[in-house]
């Protein structure tokens, strides 16, 4: 827990800001900042909450100022905290930069390239990817973490990833992207409903099921497309759960709180099982593009350079693009 701004007792220094400050305390509040969580940043940095909380007063310490205010369970950011965080990702960019310049010194490629993806990803050559890039450069390591479309082009915006395996329909001038795979979504329900095994269903006996939804599946969202079919079809039933993970969606409507619209691929094994139905339409709801996402103002390391151009040209031999 970060102490409040009374706690943080300036005192005169005998050395420079550079000379007194650890820096590896730069990148723990760093993290803090980004994801304005405790808990959320020990997970990201593999540390315990202690560990982070004590790291975070041991560098207010050593500034000899307060960084970030608490109001109840929220933090902000106090103004030096902002331009520590602003001269925090200069100086965490310059080791990036660092890096890659040891790597082309030595002909090595080693590296951490950090990947966030939306979840459930089926794609053959992507998975083909995976493995040859392995082979041919195991100093490459992977960080793949799960988020939601809209938190990864946001993280991408401030740089705190490499890449991006996510839903987008913005068009922005720093975002560079590149079709990966498609999704076919279908209304499903669980063994446990009321639907289940029920022939000659048609959609308007579906407008007041109560439904499972994606958290991006809003008007003018990434999943907008679900939210348009449900407007267009009148399916006016409430929404009792919602996720930004598609595996917990699919948890949700198996313990049947309702409909849910999933991806076909996700949900073959469960209806062969008999332990999911799906519903009408048949032809499908809509079909929905993962794109691979990189901020094209980011300098990259020499990992990151190999692992954005081996995935690109996959792609590009991928005969399902389009």
């Amino acid at each position: 827990m970060s102490p409040s701004p009374s706690a943080v007792v300036k005192r005169p220094f005998t050395r420079s800001l550079g000379e007194r400050v650890d820096w590896n305390l730069l990148r723990t509040f760093q993290v803090v900042a980004q994801e304005l969580s405790i808990s959320r940043a020990a997970v990201r940095l593999h540390l315990s909450q202690p560990a982070v909380s004590q790291g975070l007063k041991r560098l207010e310490e050593q500034m000899g100022t307060p960084l970030i205010e608490r109001h109840g369970p929220r933090f902000m950011l106090t103004q030096s905290g902002i331009e520590t965080l602003r001269v925090a990702a200069e100086v965490l960019g310059q080791f990036a930069q660092l890096d890659a310049a040891l790597e082309q010194s030595n002909g090595q490629v080693v590296g951490k390239v950090r990947l966030l993806a939306v979840s459930g990803i089926q794609c053959v050559h992507y998975d083909r990817f995976l493995a040859t890039l392995h082979q041919d450069y195991p100093g490459i390591a992977l960080e793949i973490e799960v988020q939601s479309s809209d938190a990864i082009v946001s993280a991408l915006s401030q740089k705190t990833a490499s890449f991006g395996l996510a839903v987008n329909r913005s068009a922005n001038a720093w975002l560079g992207q590149q079709f990966l795979t498609r999704e076919s979504y279908g209304f499903y329900c669980s063994h446990l409903h009321p639907l289940y095994r029920l022939d000659d269903l048609t959609v308007e006996d579906l407008r007041n099921e109560s439904v499972i939804s994606f958290t991006g599946d809003l008007l003018g969202g990434t999943l907008s497309a679900l939210a348009e079919f449900r407007d267009r079809h009148h399916l006016n039933g409430q929404i009792v759960a919602s996720s930004a993970n598609t595996q917990e969606v699919l948890r949700l409507v198996m313990a049947g709180f309702g409909i849910g619209c999933l991806p076909q691929h996700i949900c073959e094994g469960e209806v062969a099982a008999g332990r999911l139905w799906r519903l009408p339409p048949s032809e499908g709801v809509c079909e929905v593009d993962i794109q691979l996402l990189w901020n094209l103002d980011q300098r990259f390391t020499m990992a990151e350079t190999v692992f954005l151009q081996r995935l690109r040209d996959a792609n590009m031999e991928n005969p399902a693009r389009v």
